[in-house]
């Protein structure tokens, strides 16, 4: 899959599982729009890889200017992965309609919005998309029932949207990655009072490293949906 003449875009490039896909890209001579809503950390993902493979876009995906923002930079577009996430932690009993919406702004509306943003340039290459769900959308627990709703509704939203677009030749695939230790996972566990032991959880590297191999298999054939979770689970 290397080849410089490759454009791809990842959303929450500033940490986590997102920035290990954009530098695992990267490295693989790829250029890569890196999209978050915090510079300096994009500024420290463009500088795990070579030079000139990145693109720094500063974006809230939350709103149609964010969206916009970063489909303007998508002049070409091969690759285009979700990334970008939020959590919330809050009994069902005690969620408003003003958290519940921002948070699906993020986790649900933004994913298929910019997809749809950027479809004519997919359409051009037979690009591939992947959207990095949750294992809460398959299976959630107390107090995450707004996160583990607009999870599940993500799910459905793409397994709609592949339908709809594998006739233009573009690749769809989610991805469902269990506890991995990212800030996001770590600010998790402390909420709980819990800890994970060394190597205990994923690592973000795994994500990475699976999504490279769907992204080279044949064209013959295309993954939809893979689930990964920690050989120990807590």
């Amino acid at each position: 899959m290397s080849d410089a003449s490759q454009f791809a875009m990842v959303t929450g490039a500033g940490s986590g599982i997102g920035r290990a896909i954009a530098i695992a890209l990267m490295r693989h001579s790829i250029h890569v729009t890196l999209v978050g809503r915090d510079t300096a950390k994009l500024t420290r993902t463009a500088a795990g890889a070579p030079a000139d493979r990145a693109t720094i876009v500063a974006a809230d995906l939350a709103t149609e200017g964010g969206i916009a923002a970063a489909a303007s930079n998508a002049a070409r577009l091969h690759i285009l992965v979700h990334a970008a996430g939020q959590y919330l932690q809050t009994p069902t009993t005690q969620m408003t309609a003003e958290a519940w919406s921002a948070l699906d702004s993020v986790n649900l509306h933004a994913p298929i919005l910019l997809t749809n943003a950027c479809l004519p340039q997919l359409r051009a290459s037979s690009g591939q998309v992947v959207f990095i769900n949750s294992s809460a959308s398959l299976r959630g627990g107390p107090n995450i029932a707004a996160y583990a709703a607009g999870k599940r509704g993500l799910q459905a939203a793409v397994e709609i949207l592949r339908q709809e677009i594998n006739r233009d030749g573009i690749r769809v695939l989610s991805i469902y990655p269990g506890r991995t230790d990212t800030p996001m996972q770590q600010a998790i566990l402390a909420s709980e009072g819990r800890t994970a032991e060394p190597g205990q959880l994923m690592q973000p590297d795994d994500i990475a490293a699976m999504v490279l191999a769907a992204l080279q298999l044949s064209r013959n054939s295309e993954v939809t949906d893979i689930f990964m979770r920690p050989m120990r689970p807590l």
